[in-house]
């Protein structure tokens, strides 16, 4: 392997977002049973601003390839090329919020593993279920959204580099 091929950024691993999910599941399930009793009352939409971040990354990654896309010819200058540092900058962004968003998924659901069993006797953990819930949706949002844009950084394949 060549040390071009070896120093290159690759795509996020799904088993590193898991991995990440799966501590914080852990760690938020152990938090929440030694300290549920003095954690105030969850805003229904905490979990709101992870989401926002998401569709904000989304939306950046759609014009990002589109400015990516249109210099695939070389008979469409009408769009400024994306500068190589903006589309690491991006790139880095996005991964570190897909890592993110695993680990706000793995905080939500340690909760909502612990309030769940008892969401149908005490009143405050089924509006902290419902709270759980929610946040898991945002953070999966947020995930998706960073994953999204990671994708849309990806150099357009010329087809007269392929080799065969």
């Amino acid at each position: 392997m060549s040390a071009d091929r070896e120093n290159r950024m690759g795509s996020t691993r799904p088993r590193d977002m898991l991995a990440v999910a799966l501590i914080a599941a852990i760690a938020g399930y152990l938090l929440v049973r030694l300290n549920y009793g003095r954690i105030p009352a969850l805003p229904r939409f905490a979990g709101l601003a992870a989401a926002l971040v998401g569709v904000a990354e989304a939306i950046f990654g759609r014009g990002l390839r589109a400015r990516i896309q249109a210099h695939r010819g070389t008979d469409r200058p009408a769009v400024r090329p994306v500068p190589p540092l903006t589309a690491a900058r991006a790139l880095v962004a996005a991964k570190a919020t897909a890592l993110a968003g695993a680990a706000l998924s793995g905080l939500w659901l340690g909760l909502l593993l612990y309030v769940l069993p008892d969401s149908s006797v005490i009143s405050a953990a089924r509006s902290d279920s419902l709270t759980a819930v929610v946040g898991l949706a945002c953070a999966a949002v947020m995930t998706a959204g960073a994953l999204y844009l990671e994708y849309c950084c990806r150099a357009p394949v010329d087809p007269r580099d392929v080799r065969r």
